[in-house]
């Protein structure tokens, strides 16, 4: 179990972080896969171990849940339910193109079909698929820089995606507002087919940790109500853990409880 603090392993100061990728990422030559490649592996480098509170807000309720989360590449995740009680061990499994729920009171394990990945995690404004990240920038979209310099006084890189050809993707496009020195994300704008704006997650609360600059807090919109929100607070997150692949079973899913 994570101490309830930002596990800060091999964590280098922001001066030095900042000296080393302005050496060996220099703003004018940045390569968009080089930077494609840096955010789908933000909060999960090779391996990784999490805790956070997922906190919702709708209409009709506000509610908060506490999490336990494992990663190993793009091919295995888990996420388990720590609190409320009433929701303790239920968990969502992610092994390469297969994704299960375990709901502990009832014993069962059901797959979750890709027709339903862009469905609601829990009652959350995140999909099935945010919390998985079962698609990635880099495999499923093609990325260009649509803006290099500065804008409300802040160097910025704008990443606008496009989903590639027959890509199982929840999005019509995605645009990312990326700091030039941490290369940490300030904003993300998702947009439907119809090039509609269906939300905006803010990035901020940045530490560094295993030389990156990782965003612990995640503030979702949604652009149809204004009143709603989903967000996320790590209390906890560390990279380089000893996870085999073995580790994302479903025998351990229902064991994790």
């Amino acid at each position: 179990m994570l101490t309830p603090k930002v596990q800060v392993k091999g964590a280098v100061g922001l001066a030095l972080l900042c000296l080393l990728l302005a050496t060996a990422l220099p703003v004018e030559a940045i390569e968009v896969g080089e930077l494609v490649r840096h955010i789908d592996s933000l909060w999960r480098g090779e391996t990784s171990h999490a805790a956070m509170t997922m906190t919702v807000k709708t209409r009709r309720y506000e509610r908060s849940m506490t999490m336990e989360a494992w990663s190993r590449g793009k091919g295995y995740s888990l996420v388990v339910i720590r609190q409320p009680i009433k929701d303790r061990g239920i968990a969502t499994l992610k092994v390469k193109e297969n994704i299960w729920n375990y709901l502990p009171k009832i014993n069962r394990v059901t797959k979750v079909p890709s027709s339903m990945m862009s469905g609601s995690w829990m009652g959350s404004h995140f999909t099935n698929d945010d919390l998985v990240k079962e698609s990635t920038f880099e495999d499923d979209y093609d990325s260009q820089l649509s803006f290099t310099g500065s804008r409300d006084g802040q160097s910025i890189y704008e990443l606008t995606a496009l989903p590639k050809p027959n890509a199982a993707v929840v999005w019509g496009k995605v645009v990312m507002v990326i700091d030039q020195t941490t290369l940490a994300p300030y904003n993300a704008r998702y947009y439907d087919e119809e090039g509609t704006l269906v939300r905006t997650i803010r990035f901020d609360h940045n530490s560094v940790i295993d030389g990156r600059s990782v965003p612990l807090h995640l503030y979702l919109q949604p652009a149809d109500k204004p009143d709603e929100s989903t967000e996320i607070d790590y209390s906890a997150i560390e990279f380089g853990v000893p996870l085999e692949a073995s580790f994302f079973s479903l025998q351990n899913l229902q064991q994790r409880h």
